[in-house]
């Protein structure tokens, strides 16, 4: 229970808005501690009120901290600047046609210390590698915050990256200097070399295996992925981390027994348990070293110092253990999804295999093959379920989609990964030192295309994919608490927590989705019309924004125009809609071009409407019924979600906001 309580005093920093609120945590914390003193050391009670109350305050205080210790400057406005940086990160997206650079700006053009900048293949130097010397014009925006209620906040990620800026390169690159530090990194080269050996999404997928580089598979892929609930396949994890160590192990064992010597002298299971460790620590360190992979690994190198002693290791102790390093190291990472899901997986799956029934119904034992078979594959298709319950409400708090069918697609993708995939693409690249890996990649290739299959089958069932619109923070705490009951007790007591997980699934489902959703800048509107259909503003609207407005109102049914959904009449300058809800006709108004309107008679069309949005400033004759959204107001506020049917509007800025990445945003609520 310690990472609970010290994640309740970081998700808390996190949750609310204003550094009384923060500093009122710190003192809730100390006063536990204080009452844990006054009751009687020697009391079990006393130790919990005492440790909950200590790790309640260091959460609160060492985000707090940590955000205000890492403050550097960012930008404020967009503008287009022409200065000189060095590399620090290429990403390769060959899917959307070039790259993606982390850079840092020299001094002296009163930049960010790091940028990240976006370039087309077209603008990108041949063989551009990490440490180089750059020169580039570019136009630079600050880090965006969410476009909407309940989407991505850049914003937030980017002040823990120490990212000032964003944008995307208007001229070629020009070198100016060698790299330093060494030049291409390995996980650079590896990469590069993975798709070169292997094309399309199966490339991509082969990168992510190696060097964690997802930038090659397709967006419908990943899509499909997700949908299939194989996603975290492309996530290096327990389950990539496990094969490595296991594999290092297994090799160091056999090359070491072939000696009788060694094999009757030497402690072989300690050292191939060593070569596990730096196996395992090595991947993590070429595969970029991301929140899942350094959880894995810090449980992986604590399973084979269990097993060193002669312990039982995989317990909720070591998972605990792993959770408390990354958070004292990385506590914002607890707000991520990536963090959320991985520690969430990994607690169901130790919870349910120490449940003395299930331990019995599982362990291995004296029997047939075929019976061995099923009890694996029972276990399999358990676990499976028990996860996919678990991360449910994870993944529809934050992407509001989640896979269904996941349990059954896991019972083939993930031996196929871990038996089949991950061994051909290491033989692969091993006998590319000696020019023999083609057939392997190719293996590799089929292999990786059978994944591909699978995932795009399954994600085409019907019903495949569940969605919600969104769920409120307190109904999403109420379930992720009733769930860390559940699975932390081990005792009858723990299925109190249905109670507080119901009552959250129950709050989360009851809650409608949004009639009218307008992102930050006033440029993208989504209607839900009268006949059901979502219907955006701009025909011109990418893919990336239909997605997040498509998925925030709760629909897989990609969006129609607005031109063609019924009660609404368009022209080149203009749309007006009219919807039937909560009784009564509601009348929207919302400009789409950047053209001069009358004045009069746009002064009219205001007043007949109770709602008029706008990506530019409007003027005071416009005065509707109830909104006023222009630029003005939509600066103030961030992006909207409008419910009409009982009226009433949610922000991405609060009223005040003492975050650091939000100071000076002020809601006009």
């Amino acid at each position: 229970w310690i990472p609970v309580m010290f994640g309740l005093g970081i998700a808390l920093w996190f949750a609310t808005d204003t550094s009384l609120t923060w500093i009122a945590v710190i003192i809730a914390g100390l006063g536990l501690v204080l009452a844990g003193i006054a009751i009687d050391l020697g009391r079990r009670s006393a130790t919990m009120l005492l440790w909950a109350g200590l790790c309640l305050a260091s959460g609160c205080g060492l985000i707090w901290l940590r955000s205000e210790r890492i403050a550097e400057i960012r930008l404020e406005r967009p503008l287009v600047v022409r200065f000189t940086a060095q590399v620090e990160r290429i990403e390769a997206q060959p899917q959307k046609g070039g790259s993606r650079l982390l850079v840092a700006p020299h001094s002296g053009h009163g930049l960010p210390p790091r940028l990240r900048v976006s370039v087309a293949s077209d603008k990108l130097p041949p063989d551009l590698v990490e440490g180089e010397q750059i020169a580039v014009r570019a136009r630079l925006v600050p880090p965006p915050d969410a476009a909407i209620p309940g989407g991505y906040d850049f914003a937030r990620a980017a002040w823990f990256m120490r990212i000032g800026g964003t944008g995307k390169a208007l001229d070629p690159l020009r070198r100016l200097g060698p790299a330093t530090g060494g030049g291409e990194s390995l996980r650079a080269r590896l990469s590069a070399h993975v798709h070169d050996r292997l094309g399309g999404s199966a490339g991509g997928i082969a990168a992510a295996f190696a060097t964690g580089d997802r930038g090659g598979i397709a967006p419908e892929d990943e899509e499909a992925m997700r949908a299939s609930g194989l996603t975290h396949l492309l996530s290096i994890s327990g389950l990539h981390i496990t094969a490595v160590v296991a594999a290092a192990m297994f090799v160091t064992l056999k090359i070491l027994a072939l000696s009788p010597w060694l094999a009757l002298r030497a402690p072989l299971v300690l050292v191939s348990a060593g070569m596990g460790a730096l196996a395992g620590i090595g991947y993590t360190l070429l595969t970029g070293a991301e929140v899942p992979t350094i959880r894995s690994c810090i449980a992986a190198v604590l399973v084979l110092i269990g097993l060193a002693l002669g312990r039982e290791a995989m317990t909720l102790r070591l998972v605990a253990t792993g959770a408390v390093a990354v958070l004292l190291v990385w506590p914002e990472s607890l707000v991520g999804a990536s963090f959320q899901l991985s520690f969430a997986a990994i607690t169901a799956i130790v919870a349910l295999h120490e449940h003395p029934r299930i331990r019995a119904a599982t362990m291995r034992r004296d029997e047939p093959l075929a019976a061995r078979l099923v009890r694996a594959i029972f276990a399999l298709l358990l676990t499976g379920i028990v996860v996919e319950v678990t991360l449910a409400p994870i993944a529809l708090y934050h992407f509001h989609k989640s896979g269904l069918y996941g349990a059954l697609a896991n019972i083939i993708a993930i031996p196929l990964t871990t038996f089949i995939v991950m061994p051909l693409e290491a033989a692969a690249l091993l006998l590319d030192g000696v020019g023999l890996g083609a057939p392997f990649w190719w293996a590799t290739g089929q292999s990786l295309d059978l994944l591909l299959w699978i995932a795009r089958n399954v994600a085409s069932l019907p019903g495949a994919v569940a969605t919600l619109p969104s769920i409120p923070a307190p109904a999403f705490a109420a379930m992720l608490g009733g769930g860390l009951w559940i699975l932390l007790w081990r005792s009858r007591p723990r299925w109190f927590g249905l109670v507080p997980f119901t009552v959250g699934a129950a709050v989360a489902a009851a809650v409608p989705a949004p009639d009218l959703l307008i992102t930050g800048d006033g440029r993208h509107l989504a209607i839900r019309s009268d006949n059901g259909q979502l219907a955006l503003l701009r025909s011109r609207t990418g893919d990336y924004m239909r997605d997040l407005l498509a998925g925030r109102s709760g629909e897989l049914d990609p969006p129609i125009e607005l031109d063609f959904a019924s009660g609404a009449r368009c022209g080149r300058d203009l749309c007006l809609v009219t919807l039937k809800t909560g009784g009564r006709s509601w009348r929207i108004g919302a400009t789409r071009s950047p053209y001069r309107l009358s004045l009069p008679a746009f002064a009219e069309t205001c007043s007949a409407v109770d709602i008029i949005v706008s990506d530019r400033r409007l003027p005071r004759s416009c005065v509707p019924r109830w909104l006023k959204l222009d630029k003005e107001l939509l600066a103030k506020t961030g992006g909207l979600a409008i419910g009409l049917a009982s009226p009433h509007v949610e922000s991405v800025f609060a009223a005040r906001d003492d975050h650091p990445w939000r100071r000076g945003r002020q809601s006009a609520q």
